[in-house]
């Protein structure tokens, strides 16, 4: 196998859509594990046992840890082989998935899914950091797009996996059925992945890494509990201070290291951080439309786990068909103009998903869905591409690192603002005079409570009360959400700079965006 440092690198692999197929199917398992337990949670909540806050680590074990390690994991690459480490992540993912299909105990669910979320750590920034070996700049962005597709498809075929397995297996199978893809992914990057790495790469600081991977958790761990709990919960409160203490100790240790861990530099760079912080800002409006739908789908117009994932799919046919477009349309627009119209798109997708009613059916959302997931390509794909594009190449896993974390954090914030918005809002609609205090609360916890309140009662007036209290509600927060990506599209239309060919060297990092795709001769 070809081993490429970062000084130079090989020509162009005839085998390399075949590593990108490795890696698309990687990526892909990861997308769904997100999602997949929280299909799987009654049904093990009843035979092991759990309670309400056991449930909840069991779903959030995987996301804390996949968010706190991402940054090191990026440094573990550069310094060690991306190659090596992304096999070693996909082992430890296989290992993790093995435990928890095995196992028959809370404790050991919960540490089966903190092995995952590690393996997944080592999987997501190195995917990304390794498509630059593989592909020209002409190539970039077609790759970039399947590895998007491959991550956001993943969501929604949770509950499709999920749900079927269910329905034919026991609540072990969730995690069997990520066996065989991890390990395809593994004989795959072994005979098809060049080893990339940067020797000049600086050592593991153990400090630095326990600070940012204690100070992420925290932070990660607060912004779930934050709706749950209230953003002024003395235990929410003190956990924010925490993390915001841990990271500044990681910011002042590492601006004061000579060969730092976090290379703050990076951020300096125009290109990368304006990039970030739009595709950042992309995922937070995407998650309050994966966080609201699928309780719409299920508990207001009544569909299992398995066809609230299928009728998901509309969003995922645009995401498609955006990133198989975006290379032609930024050959002829240019990124910025591609990244602030996605942005619009998306915007026009969610303002428009706010007008629904409690008498619209599915196909209104299908609607609205499709038109979302062709912005969010649009915008999401050029902003990855082009954010990976202005990293040296010396430090593309540990950019790629940082690129994913921020997007992480983007994602779980706004999970838990637009979550506590919806939250808020259903409980100010929802009509509890005549329950009981038992009941009324239980009602007032989610509308799925209230359909079982309601069901058990059989109160119609409450059913009918929580439809339309949560259908005002996903409306508030798809306004919000239309409203953020409109804004951001303005931020990206004014900030981002397109590229400016040259007939001279290629500019410095530091200077501007990283090249189009379809300069190739750059």
């Amino acid at each position: 196998m070809v081993t490429l440092t970062d000084d130079g690198a090989a020509g162009r692999d005839p085998r390399r859509w075949w590593a990108l197929g490795a890696l698309v199917a990687s990526l892909l398992v990861l997308g769904f594990d997100l999602t997949i337990l929280n299909v799987a949670l009654p049904t093990m909540a009843r035979d092991l046992g759990a309670s309400t806050g056991e449930q909840q680590w069991m779903a959030d074990a995987y996301v804390v840890v996949f968010a706190a390690l991402m940054l090191p994991a990026g440094l573990l690459g550069d310094r060690f082989g991306r190659r090596r480490m992304l096999i070693t992540g996909l082992g430890v993912f296989l290992a993790g998935s093995l435990v928890g299909a095995l196992v028959d105990d809370v404790a050991w669910v919960i540490v089966a899914r903190a092995l995952m979320g590690i393996g997944g750590a080592l999987v997501m920034p190195l995917a990304l950091a390794v498509l630059p070996s593989l592909f020209g700049p002409d190539e970039q962005t077609k790759a970039v797009g399947a590895v998007s597709a491959a991550s956001a498809l993943g969501l929604p075929l949770g509950p499709i996996v999920g749900g079927w397995l269910l329905d034919h297996f026991w609540w072990g199978s969730v995690f069997v059925v990520n066996v065989p893809m991890a390990a395809i992914g593994i004989t795959a990057c072994l005979f098809l992945l060049p080893e990339t790495r940067d020797p000049s790469s600086p050592k593991v600081d153990t400090v630095s890494t326990a600070l940012t991977a204690a100070g992420l958790s925290i932070l990660i761990y607060a912004i779930i509990e934050a709706p749950h709990r209230g953003w002024g919960d003395p235990l929410v409160l003190g956990l924010l201070g925490a993390a915001l203490v841990l990271v500044a100790l990681l910011v002042l240790r590492e601006r004061r290291s000579v060969r730092p861990m976090l290379d703050l530099s990076l951020l300096t760079q125009r290109g990368f951080l304006l990039n970030t912080l739009a595709a950042t800002l992309v995922m937070f409006v995407l998650s309050g439309l994966m966080f609201v739908l699928p309780q719409y789908l299920q508990a207001v117009l009544g569909h299992d786990a398995f066809g609230t994932g299928v009728r998901m799919l509309p969003m995922m046919g645009g995401l498609l068909i955006a990133s198989r477009a975006a290379g032609p349309v930024l050959a002829r627009f240019g990124p910025r103009a591609v990244i602030s119209a996605g942005l619009v798109v998306l915007a026009f997708a969610a303002i428009l998903g706010s007008r629904t009613s409690v008498d619209d059916g599915y196909g209104f959302t299908a609607l609205w869905l499709s038109v979302a997931g062709l912005g969010f390509g649009f915008a999401v794909v050029p902003a990855m591409s082009a954010a990976i594009g202005a990293l040296p190449r010396d430090r593309a896993g540990s950019g790629s690192g940082l690129l994913m974390t921020v997007r992480q954090v983007g994602s779980a914030t706004g999970i838990a603002l637009l979550g506590s918005l919806l939250a808020s809002a259903y409980a100010d609609r929802l009509d509890t005079s005549a329950l009981p205090r038992a009941a009324a609360d239980a009602a007032g916890d989610s509308v799925v409570g209230a359909h079982v309140v309601a069901g058990r009662l059989g109160d119609h007036a409450l059913a009918a009360s929580a439809d339309a209290a949560y259908i005002h509600g996903m409306d508030l927060v798809l306004l919000v959400s239309g409203v953020a990506a409109l804004v951001t599209a303005l931020l990206a239309a004014a900030l981002l700079r397109n590229p400016e060919p040259a007939p001279g060297p290629a500019p410095e990092p530091h200077t501007g965006m990283a090249p189009a795709p379809a300069d190739a001769g750059q």
